[in-house]
């Protein structure tokens, strides 16, 4: 067993020989032949010199047992999309003998740019060096770092030994979140303060809030004149909550997006959803993030005690990964929201057909307030310069059927700033103010 494992020590040695050593070798080897075709001894003597260098530099590597240890430590975890990040390594030699050149390697994605590389001249006995390294992304996603290489040189630089650590880290990149202006959204009970926790994100006639009758439910609770306007089985809903609730849906459709890459309506989409689910935690409202697929974060069991910084990391974790989906429709994210809708409801949508205005007009009564974010995709694939007044009659119309169900419609074209469509939200609430004139084009 040990013979084949120095065996195997020789074999690794002799692959790692470098263009430099190999060369010596090859030299050594010609300069012997030579000697033996023309009798010159002299010329032996140089031959073994030059092959027994290399040779002897490899075995003095087989031989060497250093051991080292190696950390990462990334700063920040989480990075938005374009900030840079930096990417910290230690490296410990607990052996009782200094180390001989070594050569660092961290394995990178490319998208985080080319990989680093670092030269150590010598490590002493129980000591330590650090080196750092930045990475940066304009795509948000998880990205591996590591793991580390570790390459052992001779001082002549005849030969190379690759080591490799185990470890590895990983690096999330989120989308790009923006500080959003206090607003009193719709459905916010008069005299309370936006960063109030027990704020009610309801309302609902003589205060009482009711929601869709499930299964179950006691008759003597049904709530008749809600039943009468909303022309199905409504009842009271058993108590109010302590803390406010909010949902932000986001509308990953894949044909309901348009463009490519950073700049493309679904990434804009991705970052607007973001800042919105960060605010509203920030401003103690239980924030959960949905999708059109069904797909919900935090978990509404599991995520009852998270802490905001938790939460805000739970969400924004998610938001990192969110691709688009092949769905064609908002059904699944209807059927998780009438089983749990009531609260505050933010919608981020891309382009709409009369099928999904329809699905988010009746989402709107199981809801206390309702703010829509509506994307003009066209102006994203620069379609509204070709059929500019089709694509406003569709537009507008769609913002009208939306704000006569009682949404607060904010329609989004390329280039707007969500900071100052946040701003308005609180007061374009019920109004038929035409497209163009509403964006300021």
């Amino acid at each position: 067993m040990a013979r084949t494992a120095s065996a195997s020590g020789v074999r690794a040695a002799l692959r790692g020989l470098t263009t430099r050593g190999r060369s010596f070798l090859a030299a050594g080897l010609t300069a012997a032949v030579c000697a033996f075709v023309f009798g010159q001894a002299a010329l032996l003597q140089v031959g073994v010199l030059l092959a027994v260098l290399p040779l002897a530099a490899a075995a003095m590597l087989v031989r060497t047992r250093y051991r080292v240890a190696s950390g990462r430590r990334l700063s920040p975890q989480r990075a938005a999309a374009g900030q840079e990040a930096r990417v910290h390594l230690r490296l410990d030699n607990v052996s009782r003998v200094p180390t001989g050149l070594l050569l660092l390697e961290d394995k990178v994605p490319y998208v985080l740019g080319p990989r680093p590389r670092f030269v150590l001249d010598r490590v002493e006995p129980r000591g330590f060096r650090e080196v750092s390294y930045r990475v940066r992304s304009d795509l948000r996603g998880r990205y591996p770092l590591g793991p580390l290489q570790l390459r052992l040189s001779d001082p002549f630089g005849m030969c190379e030994l690759t080591r490799a650590f185990s470890a590895a880290d990983v690096l999330t990149v989120v989308p790009q979140v923006q500080d959003l202006p206090p607003v009193r959204l719709p459905g916010e009970s008069a005299g309370q303060g936006d960063s109030n926790s027990h704020t009610l994100a309801l309302a609902g006639d003589d205060d009482v809030i009711p929601r869709e009758y499930r299964h179950g439910d006691d008759l003597r609770r049904v709530h008749w004149k809600s039943t009468a306007r909303y022309g199905e089985l409504m009842v009271r809903r058993e108590e109010q909550p302590l803390q406010a609730r909010a949902t932000v849906l986001l509308d990953t459709r894949e044909s309901a997006h348009r463009g490519s890459g950073p700049a493309s309506s679904f990434e804009w989409a991705v970052s607007c959803a973001a800042s919105v689910s960060v605010d509203l935690v920030q401003r103690g409202y239980r924030t959960r993030l949905l999708t059109d697929t069904g797909f919900s974060v935090p978990d509404p069991g599991a995520a009852g005690g998270a802490s905001a910084a938790e939460s805000v990391g739970m969400l924004l974790d998610s938001l990192a990964v969110v691709e688009h989906s092949d769905g064609g429709t908002l059904a699944r994210a209807e059927e998780v929201l009438r089983l749990g809708g009531e609260g505050l409801l933010v919608a981020v949508v891309g382009e709409l057909d009369e099928e999904q205005v329809e699905r988010l007009a009746r989402l709107r009564r199981r809801t206390g307030g309702a703010v829509v974010l509506l994307l003009d995709t066209g102006t994203w694939a620069g379609l509204r310069h070709l059929l500019p007044e089709t694509g406003d009659e569709q537009l507008t119309a769609r913002v009208t059927r939306l704000r006569e169900s009682g949404w607060t419609v904010l329609p989004v074209r390329a280039g707007d700033s969500l900071p100052a469509l946040w701003r308005a939200a609180d007061r374009t609430q019920n109004t038929t103010v035409p497209y163009r004139d509403e964006v300021g084009a």
